[in-house]
């Protein structure tokens, strides 16, 4: 039966599976819990197998939710080969918006509610112009929002570079930040990179609310002083919904996977390691062997996944997760003579990618070695497993620093991995720590906050309750949007011409 006023729901991801897989997690929400009409505008970098494969069991696995994939726009001209990803990352975006607002204007039924990533909040105009009900989607976790809102003040506060300051610095409400923690962006304030960033801090500030892939009890302290007035909710001056944690269910297992799963069946429960640099992340050849030499030193179980080494950038594989074509794939030919043979009964090498979310799950998987991707941290605390913070770019600094040092979930480098190659002996130690010891405190507060995840996603969890309410407000606009008045907006041969030509370009583009 059609539901009186049934919302539909346009949301926008930028390339990356860090940020498709959290916008596909909340479109499944909106359409199981809510019974919402949803479309996932997908730009996809085309470049990535991960990506694709996600793609592809999302569409088959969600037949009722709508799923548009947009290449992106021909940025030849636009950027330099070496363009970092932020900046290459806000360029496609607004590159895209011509075909966002082509699709969503020819659409037999208009959205009345566009969510876009903080990637997309250029794209907040064109829900102003359908008067749509419009929201910011932080698929990361407050502190890092909160760095982004304020970075703008920041810009004009602090003299030279960030990096270069002996104090922490103030983000009103929040945990100080180091100097060594900041986001990338913010590595060299003399990059176009870091003038989008600050555009991005502007940006946000456009929604109608924020969502936030995060809850209350894990950053109380965050939340409320984005929504403080005399804190940093003086800057935004929108609601700010804690909604998560929201990760994704591990995928129908694949032969690859079932292999897998299999090994882990024969260990013992929590005894297994699994490392994971993320969708994009890698190492260098030097810091590769030092990590297959401390995992052979910790005489424990491992599950690897393996990386051809990065000849210069640690998110070189960003846009080509699980790209197989490369010939050097075999890791006998990046990993210490002998590895493969000496470690074949205690650990499993993964070339390229492998199904997280199952692994994770796993009762015999007791310990992550992870980038710190805030969807990878989010699935490693819903499972109750301990980290080894290994921050690589982005804002995954602050993400380590949150994990081992305030929510105490992980353990981390004397000195970040981007500084120096860390020692196969600290990194033994390191994971020694995690896995080792009854009790261990790290472990069991890992497991407090998996309980705290769980209670919060309850039906009546903090989480559950703010996107039940955010939901509400979509079936207010969802009845406003069927009067005349907004029809004939959406209709009017102005804006139909309009999307005529922008639809038309895009097609002989």
């Amino acid at each position: 039966m059609e539901i009186m006023h049934r919302p539909h729901v346009a949301l926008l991801s930028s390339p990356g599976l860090g940020h498709l897989i959290p916008t596909i997690e909340l479109g499944k929400l909106l359409v199981l819990r809510h019974g919402f009409k949803v479309t996932i505008l997908a730009i996809t970098s085309q470049t990535s197998e991960a990506e694709s494969r996600i793609l592809k069991s999302a569409i088959s696995s969600i037949n009722f939710c709508d799923f548009l994939e947009l290449p992106p726009a021909d940025l030849s001209g636009l950027l330099e080969n070496e363009a970092a990803i932020v900046e290459r990352l806000c360029v496609v975006m607004r590159e895209t918006k011509g075909a966002v607002r082509s699709v969503l204007s020819n659409m037999a039924h208009p959205p009345s509610v566009l969510i876009v990533d903080i990637f997309g909040s250029e794209c907040l105009s064109i829900a102003e112009e359908f008067r749509m009900l419009k929201y910011v989607y932080v698929a990361s976790n407050a502190w890092f929002f909160s760095l982004t809102l304020y970075s703008p003040i920041l810009d004009k506060q602090v003299q030279g570079q960030f990096v270069d300051q002996k104090e922490p610095f103030e983000i009103p409400g929040c945990s100080p930040l180091r100097p060594e923690d900041v986001v990338d962006p913010m590595l060299d304030r003399n990059t176009r990179q870091y003038q989008e960033y600050i555009g991005i801090g502007m940006g946000v500030r456009k929604g109608d609310g924020i969502l936030v892939n995060t809850w209350e009890e894990l950053q109380r302290k965050d939340l409320e002083s984005l929504r403080d007035e005399n804190l940093l909710g003086g800057l935004l001056k929108v609601p700010v919904y804690a909604i998560g944690p929201l990760v994704r269910e591990p995928e129908p297992p694949s032969s690859s996977t079932i292999g897998l799963l299999g090994w882990l069946d024969q260990q013992p429960s929590e005894s297994v390691v699994y490392v994971s640099f993320g969708s994009g992340g890698t190492l260098s050849h030097e810091q590769t062997i030092e990590v297959a030499w401390g995992l052979e030193l910790s005489r424990l179980r491992f599950m690897w996944v393996v990386r051809p080494p990065n000849r210069g950038r640690a998110d070189s594989a960003f846009f080509s997760t699980g790209d197989g074509s490369r010939e050097d794939d075999d890791p006998s030919n990046y990993l210490p003579e002998g590895f493969k043979e000496r470690t074949r009964k205690m650990g499993r090498l993964i070339p390229q990618w492998a199904a997280q979310a199952s692994i994770l799950r796993h009762p015999s998987v007791g310990g992550f070695m992870s980038h710190c991707g805030w969807s990878s941290s989010l699935e490693s605390i819903t499972n109750g497993v301990p980290m080894v913070c290994w921050p690589l770019y982005a804002e995954q600094r602050m993400n380590a620093t949150l994990l081992a040092e305030e929510l105490r979930v992980g353990v981390r480098p004397k000195v970040l991995p981007a500084k120096k190659v860390v020692g196969r002996e600290e990194i033994a130690s390191m994971l020694r720590e995690i896995m080792e010891g009854k009790p261990n405190p790290i472990r069991e507060r890992a497991r407090e906050l998996r309980e705290s995840a769980a209670k919060a996603m309850e039906r009546d969890g903090l989480s559950r309750t703010a996107l039940d309410h955010v939901a509400n407000l979509c079936c207010a606009r969802a009845a406003e949007c069927e009067t005349h008045e907004h029809q004939s907006v959406l209709t009017s041969p102005s804006v139909s011409h309009v999307s005529s030509n922008l639809l038309s370009q895009r097609t002989q583009r």
